[in-house]
């Protein structure tokens, strides 16, 4: 199972990504826990990125790309991988149908939307940020993160949608009932 799981910032990508990973046996590539270490770890690539996600911004392609493509080639990415916050925009996607072809692995099989109210986003993300003391959670900068997300990546969803890859599971209740839709949604 090849799958890119789509939804904004808070929405639960990261928390069923890992629901997903144990029951498909398959890695989840979270471009935003590896630019996080990046950042934590002072590397030349967290310095880059750090800038960009302080303000809300979305991270160079180039940056981003490149990190895919890296995890991508590894050996237990080669049966399948769920991608969270990977692609983000149309000629992202693009890219990564171009790779795929290069690494010589089958085409991504779904993409996975999970919806929820910006409203909701919000104050799961307020909270979030009171419990982790995540310093990107700021609600001027959720905001932002939230309207970056529906202009460049929600376009995402007519891609996937165009090759028949989308299916929507609604975003909120208990993580368990969440991961029983998702999974009811890929058979």
């Amino acid at each position: 199972m090849r799958m890119v799981l789509l939804g904004a910032p808070g929405s639960g990508k990261g928390t069923q990504g890992e629901k997903l990973v144990a029951h498909f046996g398959i890695p989840k590539i979270s471009t935003g826990d590896a630019l996080r270490a990046a950042v934590a770890a002072g590397t030349e690539l967290g310095r880059k990125a750090k800038s960009a996600m302080d303000a809300g911004q979305l991270v160079a392609n180039e940056i981003v790309i490149g990190i895919v493509e890296e995890r991508l080639g590894q050996p237990d990415a080669q049966k399948g991988f769920i991608l969270d916050g990977f692609p983000r925009n149309t000629a992202q996607a693009r890219v990564l149908d171009e790779m795929l072809v290069r690494l010589g692995q089958p085409p991504i099989d779904k993409a996975v939307h999970l919806a929820v109210d910006d409203e909701e986003i919000i104050q799961r993300l307020l909270d979030r940020a009171q419990k982790e003391g995540r310093a990107d959670d700021k609600e001027d900068v959720i905001r932002h993160r939230i309207k970056v997300y529906n202009d460049e990546t929600h376009p995402l969803l007519d891609y996937y949608a165009a090759q028949h890859k989308v299916v929507k599971v609604d975003g909120v209740g208990s993580l368990d009932d969440i991961f029983q839709r998702i999974l009811k949604a890929l058979k």
